[in-house]
């Protein structure tokens, strides 16, 4: 088992792809190589940037990544509210998904601030 597999942020984050990805995977078909995929690599970067964080040994070199995930993940909240205004997605859906978002960036914050100590 690596290091990040047992962060509980990253458990969450990777629910949160598997979310997005069947959320997408309704999308319409001209969608495939737009919003829709521009979504699913931005959703990745999260989980993807936590585990790398994770193995690095220097809290200066931990942060650098903790940070690109919670970029990635407001840039997932906002493409997903685009998709809400394109009526690709039901307000509904990204309400029910926001709170898993909202977890995870505190998770992630939490993570940077203590680094920061």
């Amino acid at each position: 088992m690596f290091i990040f597999e047992k962060l509980s942020v990253w458990q969450k984050a990777r629910v949160l792809v598997k979310e997005i990805y069947e959320l997408t995977s309704e999308f319409p078909v001209e969608e495939k190589y737009g919003l829709s995929n521009q979504i699913q690599r931005a959703v990745i970067s999260v989980s993807s940037n936590i585990a790398e964080g994770a193995g690095r040994f220097f809290a200066k070199e931990k942060l650098h990544f903790y940070s690109i995930a919670y970029g990635s993940l407001l840039e997932v909240a906002s493409q997903l509210i685009l998709a809400c205004d394109l009526d690709y997605i039901k307000r509904s859906d990204f309400e029910r998904l926001e709170p898993l978002m909202d977890e995870v960036a505190k998770m992630i914050t939490g993570m940077m601030k203590s680094l920061k100590q």
